[in-house]
């Protein structure tokens, strides 16, 4: 099969249904020629069915990023379906969870923000060391962000935990560079996902993009930010690490 990611195998994190934009990522990951197998939480059964509405029905790994024998098995649990000669050349990081108290950011509490760091940020290094030993020649991580350059409206601890996502993202590009690991961000505007339905106030934080994405801005289609994903999964970015690839009509370049 053609297409820039001709043989190469991919884990997804973060499918839950097909407005995700973990789902988009692996379609058109299929799309362009890669071996997808993908990994779910709480809700395996419905990951298990979303994953056959993909172009080619793939693998669901149950996968608990705050569970540390979820980690230490994760490389295992691929070879399961992969077999000798069992390998990553990608991984896309989708995940991200905060309490409802995580959007009050006076009131919100340590246990409420810690774990939406804990889930948003610090997977992204615990996941990528759990796959470092599919990952023998290098590869490509993928992550996904909402701008925490700016105090968003609603938002709160969870713009906190993006933003430690973000530098997790630099650090682990740093010291994985000699290994040949590119370790990026896509940088999204809002999804009416499941996951948005769980944001108070989603609907103020979403209105800033009618009216201020250059190019536009459609809160139902996911796809742009999957695209965006599997060109940073490709080798079309050899050099390119530690960077947030913005996929957001432009908004994040508006200014005040």
């Amino acid at each position: 099969m053609s297409g820039i990611l001709a043989g190469k195998r991919i884990l997804v994190t973060g499918v839950l249904t097909e407005g995700s934009i973990a789902f988009h990522a692996a379609k058109v990951a299929q799309e362009e020629g890669a071996e997808v197998i993908l990994t779910g939480f709480g809700r395996l059964s419905l990951v298990e069915r979303i994953a056959k509405r993909l172009p080619k029905p793939a693998p669901v790994i149950e996968l608990d990023v705050t569970n540390q024998e979820h980690l230490d098995g994760l490389a295992d649990r691929i070879r399961e379906h992969q077999g000798e000669g069992a390998g990553l050349d990608g991984v896309v990081h989708s995940i991200a969870f905060g309490p409802q108290g995580a959007f009050n950011f006076l009131e919100g509490s340590w246990e409420d923000v810690s774990t939406a760091v804990h889930v948003s940020a610090y997977s992204l290094k615990a996941l990528t060391m759990a796959c470092l030993p599919l990952m023998p020649r290098g590869g490509s991580i993928v992550g996904l962000t909402f701008d925490a350059q700016v105090a968003w409206p609603k938002y709160d601890w969870m713009g906190v935990a993006k933003a430690a996502l973000e530098s997790t993202s630099r650090y682990l590009a740093r010291d994985l560079g000699a290994r040949n690991v590119r370790c990026n961000l896509v940088s999204a505007g809002p999804i009416k996902s499941m996951a948005a339905k769980s944001i108070p106030g989603f609907e103020e934080l979403a209105d800033v993009w009618n009216h201020r994405a250059p190019i536009g801005w459609d809160l139902s289609d996911p796809e742009p930010a999957g695209r965006g994903v599997v060109g940073l999964l490709s080798d079309f970015f050899p050099k390119t690490t530690g960077e947030i690839v913005h996929v957001d009509g432009g908004v994040h370049m508006m200014g005040a």
